[in-house]
């Protein structure tokens, strides 16, 4: 064995240890992720109920739907129904249901069970129709829009859903688009189905609707909300045929699994015909043809947030493709009654969030034509209030909650409709009831119906100009604030009641967690979340003098036990006392030791945590634990303290901690009644071009009675699994650059007449400080900056963004070295298989066989075929890649790669296993043979397994890269086999195009000594060798890396393979080119 443990004999022990290094690194990252992903999660949703009945709609006459797929209508209800009947009754407002990859058509029952329940039910309370938002985003206005909500919606919605076999879409381009040729089918059959039951209804002499449906709205979960946007600019659909999409966890602007080439083509074209979509149609003149060809469609995609590890909220951004105008996207974090983020299939079932949906679709039927409304705007003013809530981007920047009579207003089952005025009278002459406040902080613990004034000039000194409160009153009904100016300092005629300013309309409500129960009737809860926010800046306290906070009476009930605590606390503060900022070097070392925060008794009610590295780099556990609030429990009667400790009376008399971070990927996050929780957002500053902040502020409520301590600790398992999930696709990405990187070493080394160094030589060179690695690692980082600066695009943060991808870099290098060593394992044991049974066993015995397999070669064709191996490979592959499926043909090429390493092994094993025999054979002779004669015979030892080395050691190379290749089809061959039998078609052009370039490449460049891309023509005078086009391939594979687009690093080999198969044809009459390898092979 001492001929196959050649590859390690130039290694030293620094090179071991990098090696070493580097494959600890990403062992313990792989474990972390892999607990972090295996690790339950809460997502608070609650589970939806139904009765579904699917009701399969037929293929009309002379129709003939694409594929073999099929189209179900839902029914909600136990008792058993007519199909027939209830078909010909169809009168609602049509909606398709588009399941995701490997989803069914019958998860549509839950969005569609609530829609029912929703329309029987009616619309939301009239508080829900106060607080929603009228803002489509910060800064912006909305126009005024005229709509009047009845007490009841105007018509149902008949769901629809297509059944796409549980096929993998998600994984071939090719799958993707037959699905979308069905949906437009499907579209056109239910718009014409609703025809025929109109036809029916009149021929049976039935009440029929005389207003048809025109459009249908889609409704599609992850990959099907890619199908609906598809479907909307497929050239068959007919025109204002779609007008309304929805989409539910759904990537838009790339595929989660951007391996296959096509499937990124798909994207590609498809967002570019959206993009054109909504540009004005003009002549070749320049002058006016028409709208926008979308001009009419409003699409909403909804993230799941942070817990969707599937699809990451930045795929899911309709940023480039769908203006503003038309559309936006929200965070189920950030959504009105949802505030949670959930995963990938939770968003189908999750009730908060169906609810929402069903409502938000019911609210966009129009009265007047029982169809949804024609208007785009008023539409997406719809879908803009109905799902985002009043919230902003930051807090800084609140936008409050409109109280205004012109927002429609629905009163309470069996009362008559209010006006959104407070219907509370504050009497001058009640100041009996008042109470002053003499201190910067004001706490409220009941409803008392009576009113505190705090002296601004007197409390806001000292730098506290700002004011900050928290209650879980309900704004107006339960709670009013009012400025009041100075009677003295006044210049107007009018009473001082007139020239009062309320300011209650400036709260913003937040997301409550769950109310406290009572443990039993009468008995003290514990302070209830709050659920509502204001912040004065001194701009708008300026010119007054009072700040009063009236609160209304509640009247007993005799004979119920109260609710639990009211509750509401203000304070006058300095922002500079609660801005705490978390450094870089802290939140790394809390990984090991948590860093630990005190928040005494009287401390700011607001803190701005200012954290210097994104919580979507490094999310942190933050946790509260309840250090005093100014209770003495010995002072407590015996009888009443009972089993009560600090932490539970502390409970009792202050609020619940909150926690608010928000995000620009997908908005606001909300952490109700915290006390421990992993804090974490969607922003990825680390990607290339990312415009998010290097930075997190997080805005922490907590209760300035009680003293806190606070424990910061950054989570290794989430920050692990996080890290693999946002930037798989770049370590994909880079692992073919490190390969390239490692062929360029190899073919350098050849041209300077040096062996060919082994493959996990050539991979730990490239990671050796400073020159190759600088060059081969940096560089390209500093030449994406600089392109990103020349066309116009967001710089990201260079620290996260350098750190983050040389990680990613030294992740590549180690999945890289692992495949090195257990594919080089596996070759040498089967290799030493077969040289012990081909040396163990006597020729006698295996006689007959090798009789059998004479005869067989002996035929023609097995000749004409063992002559020309490579043309008959080459074909095959070829043709498995451009017919069948593009997988099978690189297999094919692995096959010849695998095949020509073993040969490799075995020669040189046994070379070794002759040569040894030979010196236990003639010991005696060879010592007293002359030193010169034993000389040469090692040297021609030497030089064949020099040659095999050679050989193997390049192959490999290639077998490795070839199995990066096929390993990125291999989803897409998954889905392939589960489509077998049932009437598949040809490979995707570019799939097979470029597939057959890295079968070119592989097999023109199969040795070392042969490699056509030697020839290459000089370039300004320089030769270029091999190592030069590797090194730029390599540059290449690793902007496709940073671009989150591994599967453009086909084009890079797939460019070597036709260079070598364009020079190879301009060399077919050259006579020199086996007479300058052999020589060059046999130099020893």
């Amino acid at each position: 064995m001492r001929g196959v443990r050649f590859v390690m004999s130039g290694q030293g022990v620094r090179p071991r240890l990098r090696i070493v290094g580097v494959v600890i690194l990403a062992a313990l990252i792989g474990l972390a992720a892999l607990f972090g992903l295996l690790k339950p999660i809460k997502n608070g949703c609650t589970m939806t109920y139904m009765y579904p009945t699917y009701i399969p709609i037929s293929v009309t006459d002379g129709s003939t739907p694409p594929g073999r797929y099929g189209l179900y209508l839902y029914h909600e209800g136990w008792r058993k129904i007519d199909f027939k009947e209830h078909i010909s009754k169809l009168s609602g407002v049509p909606v398709l249901f588009i399941p995701g990859n490997a989803g069914s058509y019958k998860q549509v029952r839950s969005v569609a069970a609530e829609s029912d329940r929703a329309y029987q039910g009616g619309p939301f309370e009239r508080t829900f129709y106060q607080e929603a938002s009228l803002f489509r985003g910060e800064g912006e206005e909305t126009e005024s829009v005229e709509y009047d909500l009845s007490s009841q919606y105007s018509n149902r919605l008949d769901w629809f859903a297509v059944d796409l076999e549980g096929e993998h879409s998600a994984m071939d381009g090719r799958i993707l688009e037959e699905h979308t040729e069905y949906v437009v089918y499907a579209i056109h059959r239910i718009l014409d189905q609703y025809k025929e039951s109109h036809d029916t209804r009149e021929r049976e002499g039935a009440a029929a609707s005389s207003n048809l449906p025109r459009n249908v709205i889609l409704v599609g979960h992850s990959m099907g909300g890619f199908v609906a946007r598809a479907a909307a600019v497929h050239p068959r659909l007919r025109k204002s045929a779609v007008q309304t999409i929805l989409t539910l966890s759904s990537p838009h602007q790339s595929p989660p699994l951007a391996l296959q080439p096509s499937l990124g083509h798909y994207f590609a074209r498809v967002n570019q015909e959206w993009k054109k979509g909504y540009e004005v149609q003009r002549s070749p003149g320049g002058s006016y043809v028409s709208d926008p060809l979308l001009s009419g469609v409003v699409v909403v995609s909804i993230a799941g947030g942070y817990n969707d590890y599937q699809v990451r909220s930045k795929l899911e951004s309709l940023d480039g493709i769908v203006p503003a105008s038309h559309g936006f996207m929200i965070s189920s974090t950030s959504m009105k009654n949802v505030w949670l983020s959930m995963e990938h299939q939770a968003i189908l079932w999750c009730n908060q969030l169906v609810v929402q949906v069903s409502h938000t679709l019911l609210s966009l039927v129009d009265s007047k034509t029982d169809q949804p409304f024609s208007d785009t705007q008023k539409r997406l003013w719809i879908l803009t209030r109905m799902l985002q809530s009043a919230l902003a981007q930051s807090f800084n920047g609140v936008t409050p909650m409109k109280i205004s009579n012109e927002l429609p207003m629905l009163a309470s089952k069996g009362s008559e409709s209010q006006t959104s005025s407070c219907p509370l009278d504050w009497r001058d002459d009640a100041l009996d009831r008042d109470l002053y406040i003499q201190t910067s902080t004001v706490t409220i613990l009941a409803m008392d119906g009576r009113r505190r004034w705090l002296d601004i000039e007197l409390l806001g000194s000292n730098g506290k100009n700002h004011f900050i409160f928290v209650t879980n009153l309900a704004p107006c009904s339960g709670v009013r604030l009012h400025l009041w100016p100075e009677k003295e300092k006044s210049n107007s005629n009018l009473p001082v009641c007139e020239r009062v300013l309320e300011v209650t309309s400036k709260m913003v409500l937040i997301p409550a967690g769950p109310a406290p129960k009572q443990s039993e009737p009468g008995s003290q809860t514990e302070q209830a979340p709050p659920s509502a926010v204001l912040k004065l800046e001194p701009e708008d306290m300026h010119g007054f003098r009072f700040l009063t906070i009236s609160v209304a009476p509640r009247e007993a009930v005799s004979g119920r036990p109260p609710v639990a605590v009211s509750m509401a606390v203000g304070q006058f503060f300095n922002p500079k006392e609660g801005a705490m900022e978390v450094s870089s070097q802290s939140m790394l070392l809390s990984t090991y030791w948590p860093k630990e925060i005190f928040l005494k008794e009287d401390h700011p009610l607001a803190y701005n945590l200012s954290f210097a590295i994104s919580l979507g780099l490094l999310p942190i556990t933050l946790s509260l634990k309840t250090a005093g609030c100014g209770i003495k429990t010995f002072g407590l009667p015996d009888g009443e303290t009972g089993d009560l400790d600090k932490d539970k009376l502390c409970k009792l008399r202050c609020f619940p901690p909150i926690v608010l971070a928000w995000d620009s990927a997908s908005g606001l996050h909300v952490f109700p009644n915290l006390y421990s929780e992993t804090i974490v957002i969607d922003s990825s500053p680390a990607l290339w071009s990312s415009q998010s902040s290097e930075k997190t502020t997080v805005l922490l409520l907590v209760d300035p009675h009680c003293s806190y301590t606070a424990s910061v600790h950054v989570s290794a398992p989430a920050m692990s699994s996080r890290f693999v999930l946002l930037y798989g696709p770049q370590i994909v990405g880079f692992s073919f650059a490190v390969m390239l990187y490692a062929l360029m070493r190899q073919a350098n080394q050849w041209d300077q007449n040096l062996s060919v160094p082994p493959l996990l030589s050539a991979v730990e060179y490239n990671l050796e400080m400073p020159s190759p690695f600088l060059v081969l690692a940096a560089i390209p980082l500093l030449s994406s900056l600089f392109f990103s600066f020349l066309m116009a695009q967001p710089i990201p943060p260079l620290t996260s963004f350098t750190m983050v991808s040389l990680i990613c870099y030294l992740l590549a290098n180690a999945f890289i070295i692992v495949l090195v060593v257990v594919s080089k394992f596996v070759l040498q044991a089967l290799a030493l298989v077969h040289t012990t049974v081909k040396t163990r066993f006597s020729f006698a015995s295996l006689r007959w066989i090798s009789i059998l397999a004479s005869s067989f070669v002996c035929l023609k064709a097995i000749r004409i075929l063992k002559l020309n191996t490579t043309i008959v490979m080459t074909l095959v592959a070829v043709t498995l890649v451009t017919f069948v499926h593009p997988a099978l043909g690189l297999f094919v090429l692995l096959a010849s790669h695998a095949l020509c390493c073993h040969n490799s092994l075995c020669c040189i094993m046994t070379a070794s296993r002759r040569k040894e025999s030979v010196d236990q054979k003639n010991e005696a002779e060879r010592k007293t043979r002359s030193r010169q004669e034993s000389l040469s015979v090692d040297l021609s030892e030497k030089s064949f397994v020099e040659t095999q080395a050679d050989i193997f050691n390049h192959r490999h190379g290639l077998l490795i890269l070839h199995l990066l290749a096929a390993l990125m089809f291999v989803p897409s061959l998954a889905a392939w086999f589960q489509r077998i039998g049932t009437g598949q078609s040809f490979p995707w052009f570019a799939d097979s195009a470029l597939c057959v370039g890295v079968i070119f490449h592989g097999i023109l460049n199969s040795r070392p000594e042969s490699s056509i891309l030697r020839s290459f023509p000089s370039l300004l005078g320089h030769q270029l060798g091999p190592h030069h086009m590797y090194f730029l391939a390599g540059y290449c594979c690793f902007f496709s890396g940073l671009d989150l687009a591994p599967y453009k690093v086909f084009y890079a080999i797939a460019a070597l393979g036709y260079i070598s198969l364009t020079l190879k044809i301009s060399q077919v009459n050259k006579s020199d080119l086996r007479f300058r390898t052999k020589s060059r092979i046999h130099r020893n």
